[in-house]
């Protein structure tokens, strides 16, 4: 009976043990979905960008649509990794940041073009260009008021009629951006 009780003992004790040390790993691992810590290793790759890709500006500037479908594009491929306000998550980091706010126009759209697969940054040359600099905009515009301030015309209702208008202005866009 002894022996049955000390067994016993020494199997609580281990499982008291291992629950402990579970619980303390637990506690230094963050929240799913969490943000990062701020690393500004993570942006250097922006500093990679050829200074032709870099001098490039965005066709698509001045276009009062680009921000509202570059939202939605935002939402259908980036938003999973970046988080819904690109607010940065475990899986991506912020792109409100300044080191992306302040990057140029061209050094994102050539990150969005050739990725970063090593960290994980798909390549995204198979979006159509026009699209790709939607997405720059809207990266863009996330910096602040101004940017929708800066755009003539700019309607907020674009925002909220649906997929329907994307597709319209982004045909519009499209044929907008081979004429130039």
């Amino acid at each position: 009976m002894r022996a049955t009780a000390a067994a016993l003992a020494v199997c609580i004790f281990f499982l008291a043990a291992s629950i402990v040390l579970a619980q303390s790993r637990e506690s230094s691992k963050p929240a799913a979905g969490a943000a990062p810590k701020y690393d500004p290793a993570i942006y250097e790759e922006l500093q990679k960008a050829p200074e032709k890709a870099r001098k490039r500006p965005n066709p698509l500037e001045n276009d009062p649509d680009a921000v509202a479908a570059g939202a939605i594009l935002f939402e259908q491929h980036c938003a999973e990794c970046h988080g819904d306000s690109a607010e940065g998550t475990s899986k991506a980091p912020s792109l409100r940041v300044a080191e992306v706010q302040t990057a140029t126009p061209g050094a994102l759209f050539w990150l969005l073009t050739n990725g970063v697969v090593r960290k994980k940054m798909p390549v995204w040359s198979k979006l159509p260009e026009p699209q790709r600099w939607q997405l720059v905009r809207y990266i863009k515009s996330l910096g602040g008021p101004s940017c929708a301030a800066e755009s003539p015309g700019f309607d907020a209702t674009i925002l909220v009629r649906g997929l329907d208008c994307v597709v319209q202005n982004h045909r519009q866009a499209d044929a907008r951006f081979r004429e130039r």
